[in-house]
């Protein structure tokens, strides 16, 4: 009888000749964990626990407050206070009892984030800081698991899909992270509510397809959407082969091509026309302080990246140097040279 309810339930999906019962199966007996049960990790739980993925992991040690209701529509007003990870373990049990659920109440770190990994199929990012996102690609890495990678903010949200199928990781696209006053974040930008739900559900479908064998993939590609103007874009993600991962941290020992600030004044002296400067801040660390030039930053950089000229020299910098060689290894496969990053930022700069 419960078998029969099963594929009642998943009826409308088992009868796609690309999905079938043997895709169903798949998802049965998958295991996924999920990094973060908020604005990306609510419409991933959902609509993986309706299809019938077999086991979901949760990890989030957070708590449900009024702030988040206005996209995380997994909670409802009344949960606000309770924690989130067994709040929506509970939920998608009753959507569909025929999943499995297991919370990970923590905070993940270095120290849990490889047992917690450990035996899961596939891991989905849907965390909201960089220290964790490379902690997790770093532990996918290692593992050798597949991940689902997307990020939001105000109107506009990315996903791809790293380490699958030997194909890039997260820190072939950025290999290091940018500095903490850099960062910006949905708690001090904002974010449209409906984003988190567009961004989730393509994650969502992207894990299908993984554990599935469907379609094409985003690996190797990073999707971009604005969700005010209506514009998609997809932009190549080339694998860095030199990018290792040791047992502590993962890092890039690619060259980076430096210019430091000394040579620039130099050249510019001699020729004021010679370099064009590309500042990969944010809009607000450029006003308050510049040394002129293009300001897009690196968050956008993969779709204004026609607004760069590709007949001078390029100089990228930011506040410490760090964001900065993250675009130059980026422009590097698409303008092949005469493009430096200011070694040690603007901050170490001096006239």
């Amino acid at each position: 009888m419960a078998q029969e309810l099963e594929m009642n339930r998943y009826s409308r999906q088992i009868m796609l000749p690309e999905f079938g019962l043997g895709g169903q199966m798949k998802l049965k007996n998958a295991k996924i964990l999920v990094i973060g049960a908020g604005g990306l990790g609510c419409p991933i739980l959902q609509y993986l626990a309706a299809s019938g993925v077999g086991h979901l992991g949760i990890v989030d040690n957070d708590l449900v407050d009024i702030s988040n209701l206005h996209r995380q529509i997994l909670y409802h007003t009344t949960d606000i206070g309770l924690a989130k990870a067994p709040t929506a373990a509970k939920k998608l049990e009753a959507l569909n009892p025929f999943v499995q659920t297991k919370v990970y109440e923590v905070r993940l770190d270095s120290s849990n984030a490889e047992a917690i990994f450990q035996g899961y199929d596939l891991v989905i990012d849907g965390s909201d800081n960089f220290a964790t996102r490379y902690l997790v690609n770093d532990t996918c890495v290692k593992l050798g698991t597949p991940l689902i990678f997307g990020s939001i903010l105000k109107f506009e949200g990315q996903v791809s899909v790293f380490n699958f199928q030997n194909g890039p990781q997260y820190r072939d696209l950025f290999p290091e992270p940018p500095p903490r006053d850099e960062v910006p974040n949905c708690s001090d930008i904002g974010v449209i509510g409906i984003l988190p739900g567009l961004i989730g559900m393509y994650m969502a479908n992207e894990a299908i397809k993984v554990i599935c064998g469907l379609g094409t993939s985003l690996s190797g590609k990073l999707l971009h959407i604005n969700s005010l103007t209506n514009t998609t874009n997809i932009f190549n993600i080339p694998k860095n082969k030199t990018a290792l991962v040791s047992n502590k941290s993962a890092e890039i020992q690619a060259e980076i091509p430096e210019m430091d600030y000394s040579t620039f004044l130099s050249e510019q002296k001699s020729d004021p026309d010679a370099i064009i400067i590309l500042d990969v801040r944010e809009k607000t660390a450029f006003e308050s302080h510049n040394f002129g030039g293009i300001n897009i930053p690196l968050q956008e950089l993969p779709k204004r990246v026609g607004e760069l000229p590709e007949n001078k020299r390029l100089l990228v910098c930011c506040q410490s140097g760090i964001r900065s060689k993250s675009a130059v290894s980026f422009l590097l496969n698409r303008f092949r040279g005469n493009i430096f990053s200011l070694s040690g930022g603007i901050g170490s700069a001096r006239e």
